[in-house]
């Protein structure tokens, strides 16, 4: 502990590679599925259920995942992903979702660090932090072991994966939730409006000649993993914040992406 006490680093590098690793493998499963859209959603619709559960003296990841959830679940009940107006009824429902967590906080009395919640406060995170993203990491494995099989098939071919018996539903239901549980445990790290970079980028890079999956989401955690670093690195020494650091250093690695050929 004393170690731990006067290293002030150390948990929020541990946090920064567990962020780094667990985004970018989510974010490929989300790509491969095409519900990275999704992410938006959640991402926008966690603040008012973390307003409530602050209101409630609950802890604050419990409402922002349901919250998340409940975004994600109101948006598929609107309309299905082959509507055109997919992509309308999501960024209504995340626009009015943010609004609503904002209108809470003062009606309710609360106080939330807006900024940290939004962009991340890496260098602030404390053990709590860490042991929601060591859970969000369990819970994401659990999936990969239990339902991976599943999840392959139905990202190829959804009808024919519900004509064959599996439960597209509940395996939706089940991706959503860990979508949630990881934007909301990334926090700490680059926030619930930022960790979309980190989803999305380390992702396309892993996915360029991919022969399956699995080495996507290895790949890609690498990506993940090196970026996070750099840019936990770059913001001790720059003094700057390192959830936005982190997000510009995503969009930078853009350019290492070759057009058209991810292959899975």
């Amino acid at each position: 502990m004393s170690f731990i006490n006067t290293n002030w680093w150390v948990i929020p590098f541990f946090i920064t590679c567990f962020s780094g690793a667990l985004c970018p493998a989510m974010g490929t499963v989300l790509i491969t599925h095409k519900r990275l859209l999704q992410v938006n959603l959640i991402s926008h619709c966690v603040l008012p259920g973390l307003a409530l559960a602050v209101a409630l003296g609950l802890d604050a990841s419990i409402g922002g995942v349901i919250s998340g959830l409940i975004g994600a679940l109101l948006a598929e009940k609107l309309t299905n992903k082959r509507s055109e107006t997919y992509a309308a009824v999501m960024n209504t429902i995340l626009a009015g979702s943010l609004g609503l967590g904002l209108i809470l906080i003062p009606l309710l009395g609360i106080r939330i660090d807006l900024e940290a919640v939004l962009f991340g406060d890496l260098l602030t995170a404390n053990w709590g932090d860490l042991l929601r993203t060591l859970i969000s990491f369990l819970i994401f494995v659990c999936l990969m072991i239990f339902g991976y099989n599943k999840l392959i098939y139905v990202g190829l071919d959804p009808e024919g994966a519900d004509a064959n018996g599996i439960n597209v539903s509940s395996l939706n239901l089940a991706l959503g939730f860990t979508t949630a549980l990881v934007i909301v445990s990334s926090m700490a790290a680059v926030g619930v409006i930022l960790v979309i970079a980190l989803l999305s980028t380390p992702a396309l890079l892993g996915l360029v000649q991919a022969q399956s999956l699995r080495v996507a989401m290895v790949r890609s955690s690498i990506f993940g993993v090196v970026i996070s670093v750099l840019g936990f690195s770059l913001s001790i020494l720059f003094n700057l914040a390192p959830g936005p650091l982190i997000s510009v250093l995503c969009v930078a690695s853009l350019v290492l992406v070759p057009a058209g050929r991810s292959s899975v």
